[in-house]
């Protein structure tokens, strides 16, 4: 609850009520509001390429600015027309053959995820999985359902290349955002399953995971705060 006080003779209400929050440098949010003590550094061999739908940018319950936080490698480009974007041009020239985006259309191979026996006998899943293993960068687009399947549809550029998806029984830890969607995950946990499979290193991703639980934790406290 805010507490009210009194004015001094050299301040106005407007000067009060106007006064700048105070933002963390790194994750441009309120410092009451920080998040980045739920960053790890991950080091991941993939490079992550984000499409970020404008209306994701100042969402607060968005994961984007905690993944690319903490992945080594993760770029963000912001619109929702990519066409004529240079970046998106040259990752897709760069990468070639070796570039997927993360969508479930109807061409996508999906991705399997590996077993505990896999995970315990290297050789046997990276056989197994090899024509996905040699992936370089993976596209993943950042906003709504809706929002996602327009910017999709948008640019054909996307369209063009390789499509993958995550198999179906995996469940969210995303907790205070919901959607209709079944199988729905946040852009936090579709890029870590994918790079997880992808990598064959499930081990490496499980802490950024077990951080976003808590991330959820302190984004419910907070707004539970903010509404008393």
């Amino acid at each position: 609850m805010i507490k009210s006080r009194k004015l001094n003779g050299h301040e106005n209400l407007s000067q009060i009520t106007t006064m700048p929050r105070v933002l963390c440098q790194r994750c441009q949010r309120p410092e009451i509001a920080c998040i980045c003590a739920f960053a790890i550094q991950v080091n991941n061999h993939t490079q992550v390429l984000i499409l970020q739908h404008p209306s994701e940018v100042k969402q607060a319950k968005g994961t984007v600015a905690l993944l690319q936080q903490s992945l080594a490698k993760c770029q963000v480009i912001v619109g929702e027309d990519f066409n004529q974007h240079q970046a998106l041009r040259d990752a897709i020239t760069r990468y070639g053959n070796k570039i997927a985006l993360l969508y479930p259309s109807e061409q996508a191979v999906t991705l399997s995820l590996p077993t505990e026996q896999e995970q315990a006998n290297r050789a046997t899943a990276k056989s197994n999985s090899a024509k996905l293993n040699d992936l370089d960068c993976i596209i993943i687009l950042d906003g709504t359902w809706k929002k996602a399947y327009r910017m999709y549809k948008l640019n054909s550029s996307l369209q063009r290349i390789k499509h993958i998806m995550l198999p179906l029984g995996i469940n969210s830890l995303y907790q205070i955002r919901k959607t209709k969607k079944n199988n729905a995950l946040s852009s936090l946990e579709a890029c870590c399953h994918a790079l997880a499979s992808i990598e064959n290193q499930p081990e490496k991703y499980q802490p950024l995971l077990n951080k976003f639980v808590k991330f959820n934790d302190f984004q419910q406290n907070f707004s539970v705060a903010a509404k008393s």
